[in-house]
């Protein structure tokens, strides 16, 4: 392998541009290669990277043997067969979220990966956020007590996705960082939702996570709200945090605010909550871009052999969460343990339903 890490990324529609940027400006990395099946999407790549090449072939990128890594940023659909190629063809590879669309997906390329010595990283791009971990050191410090409930909500008009729902493409978000700040996996998923554009696919959905010691979370998100929301509320039993990522600067803020439950009384006359209202508190964070962080994180992991802290295992746990929150959604909100997800997916394997690699009629590389 050469001193810089070379690296292709497939899909330059919306986000790839984002990575490209963010790529071309990591040290000890060189944006080798761009592929996209848009001429026209390749000519604004060129653009911006005249230095570049470009491409509407995978295979190019595939068989490029001095490519050493691939980013894949297509829709998800593409997101196994594409990746799984990579590997085979031993390219360390960035998967934008979700990691695939089933956990037997998933589960083969976290497998094929451990087992080729290949870097798998996913784009939970929040665990790179100042912010989040800002309030994940906020959290373990035990400064705002026991964690209660998480709330999360992400929401937007558009953009409107045709393979998936809007619970796979928003979600992962928040999943990501409420698995990271509870260091647990939920035991069910409830999840409903409503159609009102496109037959068949979700435009709004609430999820609801129940975990052990009587945490849950709540997750919304919508494709159908006039105005951008990605806010998250962390409530403990001493204090509480609100996060919200629309504002510029003060992006966390500590409420010293709780409920009370008084220890002893013996009527219910002397049974009183007690409400505690008290400061707010905003702390400093210093500011960096994520994305920035995340390339420079992947580059790092592949030159020091080291796992990435959103690998495969932390992705194929956020596609875990996902395929039981459809499962829930076919059963009009039916709560589904996670086991259970995991029973449901091993007998589609079964007998023969697991997804194909390839939809019929499509090439392996869209806009």
């Amino acid at each position: 392998m050469s001193t810089k890490i070379r690296v292709g990324i497939v899909g330059c529609g919306y986000w790839g541009p984002n990575l490209a940027r963010n790529l071309s400006q990591t040290a000890d990395c060189e944006l080798a290669v761009m592929c996209d099946a848009s001429e026209q999407r390749l000519r604004h790549m060129r653009r911006l990277h005249p230095s570049v090449a470009v491409t509407t072939r995978f295979e190019d990128v595939l068989e490029n043997p001095a490519i050493d890594a691939v980013i894949v940023a297509t829709p998800v659909r593409f997101h196994h067969p594409m990746a799984k190629a990579c590997l085979l063809a031993g390219k360390h590879v960035f998967i934008e979220k979700p990691l695939a669309r089933t956990v037997a997906e998933g589960e083969e390329l976290v497998n094929l990966a451990e087992t080729r010595g290949l870097v798998l990283m996913v784009g939970h791009t929040f665990m790179f956020s100042p912010a989040v971990n800002r309030m994940k050191e906020i959290v373990d410090s035990g400064d705002i007590g026991k964690i209660r409930y998480i709330s999360a909500q992400r929401l937007n008009l558009g953009l409107f996705q045709k393979d998936i729902n809007v619970a796979w493409d928003l979600a992962p978000h928040d999943l990501s960082i409420i698995l990271h700040l509870l260091e647990q996996s939920p035991i069910s998923v409830a999840c409903q939702g409503s159609c009102h554009v496109a037959r068949g696919v979700e435009d709004i959905t609430t999820m609801y996570l129940t975990f052990k010691n009587d945490c849950c979370a709540l997750v919304q998100n919508s494709w159908l709200d006039p105005k951008k929301v990605r806010q998250m509320t962390v409530v403990g039993s001493r204090r509480m945090i609100v996060y919200d990522d629309t504002e510029p600067l003060e992006k966390i803020r500590i409420y010293d605010a709780r409920v009370d439950v008084p220890p002893h009384y013996d009527t219910f006359a002397e049974f009183t909550y007690s409400y505690h209202h008290g400061d707010v508190y905003v702390p400093f964070i210093k500011q960096d871009e994520p994305l920035k962080l995340e390339m420079r994180h992947f580059v790092e992991c592949i030159k020091e052999g080291i796992q990435p802290i959103t690998g495969g295992p932390e992705g194929l746990e956020v596609v875990r969460i996902l395929e039981a929150a459809s499962q829930s959604l076919k059963e009009r909100g039916a709560s589904v343990p996670l086991s259970r997800a995991k029973q449901v997916d091993a007998v589609k394997e079964i007998n023969g339903e697991a997804t194909q690699d390839k939809p019929a009629g499509e090439k392996l590389i869209t806009a």
